[in-house]
């Protein structure tokens, strides 16, 4: 073979012919990222099944359950996120023009900004199964505005990384919301109160409120009115934002009744029988399993009555269970006074005449 021969068969023997042909890496360069590319495959591989472990571990020591949240949100990562994020880093060892560099870059971002949303809306779900019992369609709207929210930044991100000047278009989406916002402000007020109703739990279903003139029962938490059944049967609509704005007696919150009796005893009861009238009192009630006696007091001299106060707790919420034990109570005490020949005293006026 000739010289010439040898010298084109080195050439093409030589790889560093082929070096800088490929789009500006060697192959070098390329058997790097790919090398890079499955250890970081692996590293991701491990650190997810350690993770996982260390999460179960705690999950079976602690009594709460928000660690089953984090394990569905580590289970939620997909192997597509760990190559394309292990793609991403694997391409930091090669030469990739800018165009390339901003859709490599623009893709990672939606793949992170997926799996935050998938997070939050894991979470979400988490509080809704723990604590919604009536409000699911509340937290079903909260879940979409943090969804959309989160969306709306990691739309700006990508158009922002890909080069688009994205200042004149967040000052267009303020001027429109803040449009949007004064046109269904109403409605707004009514979201935001209903999602302060749900986290603040002034009231649930089943509660017995007060709001001004209304009352009644809790039926229905919605995301734009709260619907009460009154005591006269009707169903009474009240928007959530007055609700947040009013003053709420929750009686179902009671877990015992203040009572104040005030008794009129007749001016003719000698003072032997006047002082018998605590002690009558407080027999009575103590002898009254859900009632406790406070006190009974000899309070003042009316214009045709001496005012006796009386004071006890009925320990229960229940509105008609109350009542029974006022009856019973002031049944027992006209019972008593009757024995004791005590006379209850009614409004009346004596007119003395001068002879």
């Amino acid at each position: 073979m000739s010289d010439f021969g040898f010298t084109m068969l080195e050439k093409i023997i030589d790889l560093s012919i082929w070096r800088n042909i490929i789009l500006g890496n060697t192959i070098e360069k390329y058997a790097i990222a790919l090398i890079a590319l499955f250890i970081l495959l692996l590293v991701f591989k491990i650190f997810q099944k350690f993770i996982m472990h260390r999460l179960k571990r705690l999950a079976e020591k602690t009594e709460t359950d928000i660690d089953d949240a984090l394990i569905k949100i580590v289970k939620s990562i997909k192997p597509p996120f760990y190559f394309f994020l292990g793609l991403w880093l694997a391409l930091r060892f090669l030469f990739i023009n800018e165009f390339l560099n901003k859709v490599i870059n623009a893709i990672l971002i939606i793949f992170v900004i997926y799996q935050i949303v998938k997070a939050v809306q894991i979470l979400i779900n988490y509080i809704a199964e723990k604590k919604i019992k009536d409000s699911k369609k509340t937290i079903q709207v909260v879940s979409q505005i943090a969804k959309g929210i989160i969306w709306l930044f990691g739309i700006l991100l990508i158009l922002s990384n890909l080069g688009v000047n994205i200042t004149s278009l967040i000052a267009g989406l303020g001027i429109g919301g803040i449009a949007v916002a004064l046109a269904i402000q109403n409605i707004l007020g009514d979201l935001f109160s209903s999602i302060a109703i749900y986290f603040d739990k002034p009231f649930e279903v089943g509660d017995f409120i007060v709001v001004g003139k209304e009352m009644g029962s809790v039926e229905k938490i919605g995301i734009k009115t709260t619907r009460i059944r009154s005591l006269q049967g009707e169903e009474v609509i009240i928007s959530n934002r007055e609700l947040t704005s009013a003053r709420v007696h929750n009686f179902k919150r009671l877990e015992k009744r203040r009572v104040v009796l005030t008794l009129n005893v007749a001016y003719n009861t000698d003072s032997e029988k006047l002082a018998k009238i605590p002690l009558l009192i407080k027999k009575i009630i103590d002898s009254i399993e859900v009632a406790s006696f406070d006190r009974t007091h000899f309070k003042q001299f009316a214009d045709s009555a001496l005012i006796f106060e009386v004071v006890y707790y009925v320990d229960t919420n229940d509105y008609v269970k109350y009542l029974d034990i006022n009856q019973e109570v002031h049944l027992k005490i006209k019972q008593a006074f009757e024995c004791e020949k005590i006379a209850l005293a009614f409004p009346t006026q004596t007119i003395h005449l001068a002879k």
